[in-house]
């Protein structure tokens, strides 16, 4: 298949268990809840995204023939050094272009593959991280995996009704919007309320990484 690529960039993991970590990004262009287009955003399933998925204009972004030469584009952007590979898939909507074929390219050169998702479809096999981030109003089927990060506050989503899912790890990442403040202290108050869920910040915005 084709893979249309919005960026390839290496950086440090900015949020999540696995904070601080150096990962390439590998952004898919597309997602199946917003279209991208700001004009689109006050109807969509997903109203608060804060990320730039759409065409394959940004660093490293591009049309790929292959999963070898998608994943040769990966192995070059992480540079020198094979020790601790991890490249993480996202988007948009990664699970609407990651399949087995680029999951193997990715092993067979070091890397371990993360995956952040939304959960409405499921997720490939052979992935070593699968991160869910659940969108009030949309049918999660994907509800096992090793992180599920809720960005709060979000009405018609009840935490506690989450805590049944089969996650290692239950996160709590404040919304990225106007009321930044608001946002942070009902973030703050679920972890101390429902010790299940841990606080999870944005530390690469505050560092100014991508």
């Amino acid at each position: 298949m084709t893979y249309s690529v919005k960026e390839i960039f290496l950086t440090l993991q900015g949020e999540g268990v696995q904070s601080g970590r150096r990962a390439v990004f590998l952004r898919f262009a597309g997602c199946n809840l917003w279209s991208g287009r700001e004009e689109d955003r006050a109807t969509a399933k997903c109203t608060f995204c804060d990320t730039d998925f759409v065409g394959t204009g940004g660093e490293g972004g591009g049309k790929f023939a292959s999963a070898a030469e998608l994943a040769d584009s990966v192995e070059r952007t992480w540079g020198e050094g094979a020790e601790e590979r991890l490249v993480v898939v996202t988007g948009g909507e990664p699970m609407l272009q990651l399949d087995s074929a680029l999951i193997e390219a990715l092993h067979d050169r070091g890397f371990r593959v993360a995956m952040e998702s939304n959960g409405t479809l499921p997720a490939a096999a052979g992935l070593d991280w699968i991160c869910v981030s659940p969108k009030a109003g949309t049918d999660v089927v994907q509800r096992t995996g090793d992180e599920l990060k809720l960005v709060w506050p979000q009405e018609a989503i009840d935490p506690a009704a989450l805590e049944s899912w089969d996650f290692s790890h239950f996160l709590v990442q404040p919304m990225d919007c106007e009321e930044k403040d608001r946002a942070l202290a009902a973030a703050i108050k679920l972890a101390m309320d429902r010790p299940k869920w841990r606080l999870s910040l944005q530390s690469h915005k505050a560092v100014g990484l991508p």
